[in-house]
């Protein structure tokens, strides 16, 4: 016999009442059916908080995150490090945030816990921290950052545009310990701002520990810029700079010379000119600290500045040549077209004077 289960109801009434008929048999005798005997089970809830469904997945899911997870500082929170810290925070990182400007309103808006102090926020221990320093400061700043308060094992990232200069600088002020990662996201806050996706980010793994733990951790790392869809280049140093001189050097002048120019829109622009506004747009934005510093610290910037130069007084002069053709047509018509099909040679002397007009004589093929 089932035994009765009886409960005082808990602020809940009326309560519950199940009934199950029961068919008595002997354990030795044949299963026969008997009128059936009706006893009353009354079961009493005794909790109104019902389980939720357990979503396996969501869990996998969680728990996948957090092993990818990294806690980051960023330091220099200005316009790039806010910048970045958006698509950092979306994706569930730990950010930490240190600059001389305070932008504490501004962190927590975007989940970064912000430090007054750079002892504090290494003392926090992140795995990775990124300068987001201007490429002007960033030797001064390395030379007053206490790296002592951090994990020797720590991997240093920089984003400057110019990559020979921060390999150099970080290979002379960073303890041997520390892991080295120099990158340039070729993009920023006006280029990148709807998407990342298709954009190129360049990478130097400078000096990488052979620990697999700091192994995975550079490549967490470089998988938050290859989730947003960023094209990614892995290059030497030396090799960005080359290529950056041709490209980002000459982007940047030529934005800056058509903004002096005063480029404006126009009610019949065209698709090319659409493009220069374009080019204006997201170069404008940019400081011209960091346009003084593609140009101080990239050996490659001074020849691409000076053949654009060349390049625009050839134009020049193949326009004034062509034009100053048309005016003499105009004044002489056709009677000079001898002369200039058979240019006049002047020969010089034994003694280096020139010769006497009688000298002067058209050149014989």
């Amino acid at each position: 016999m089932l035994p009765l289960i009886s409960a005082k109801p808990q602020n809940l009434s009326p309560p519950l009442s199940f009934h199950f008929p029961l068919f008595p048999s002997s354990p030795t005798k044949p299963l026969s059916f008997h009128p059936p005997l009706k006893y009353t089970l009354r079961l009493r809830i005794r909790s109104i908080d019902a389980a939720q469904p357990y979503d396996y997945e969501s869990h996998l899911r969680t728990q996948h995150l957090k092993s990818q997870s990294l806690k980051i500082a960023i330091l220099g929170f200005g316009n790039f490090g806010q910048f970045l810290a958006k698509t950092l925070s979306r994706q569930g990182h730990t950010l930490l945030a240190y600059s001389r400007t305070k932008y504490t309103d501004i962190a927590k808006s975007l989940g970064v816990t912000f430090y007054n102090n750079p002892h504090d926020l290494f003392e926090s221990h992140p795995e990775v921290v990124i300068l987001c320093t201007s490429i002007l400061s960033t030797e001064k700043v390395l030379q007053t950052l206490p790296f002592q308060r951090l994990k020797r094992s720590t991997l240093i990232v920089d984003v400057l545009s110019v990559k020979e200069f921060a390999k150099n600088i970080l290979l002379k002020y960073l303890p041997v310990e520390f892991d080295i990662l120099c990158t340039h996201p070729m993009f920023g806050p006006e280029s990148g701002k709807n998407s990342w996706d298709g954009l190129p980010f360049v990478y130097d793994k400078v000096r990488i520990g052979n620990e697999e733990d700091r192994i995975s951790r550079v490549e967490r790392f470089l998988d938050v810029f290859a989730k947003e869809g960023c094209r990614m280049v892995e290059m030497t140093c030396a090799e960005h700079d080359r290529h950056a001189a041709g490209s980002q050097f000459v982007t940047h002048t030529m934005g800056r010379v058509l903004e002096r120019f005063g480029l404006e829109s126009s009610p019949i622009s065209t698709k090319g000119y659409g493009t220069l506004l374009d080019l204006v747009e997201n170069t404008s934005g940019d400081s011209f600290e960091l346009y003084y510093g593609l140009f101080m610290y990239n050996k490659n910037a001074l020849e691409q500045l000076e053949r654009l130069d060349m390049a625009f007084e050839a134009i020049k002069k193949e326009l004034f040549g062509k034009l100053h053709h048309v005016y003499r047509k105009q004044l002489f018509g056709n009677a000079d077209e001898g002369a200039e099909e058979r240019p006049k040679v002047q020969k010089l002397l034994h003694n280096g004077a020139p010769p006497s007009a009688d000298a002067v004589k058209p050149e014989t093929s």
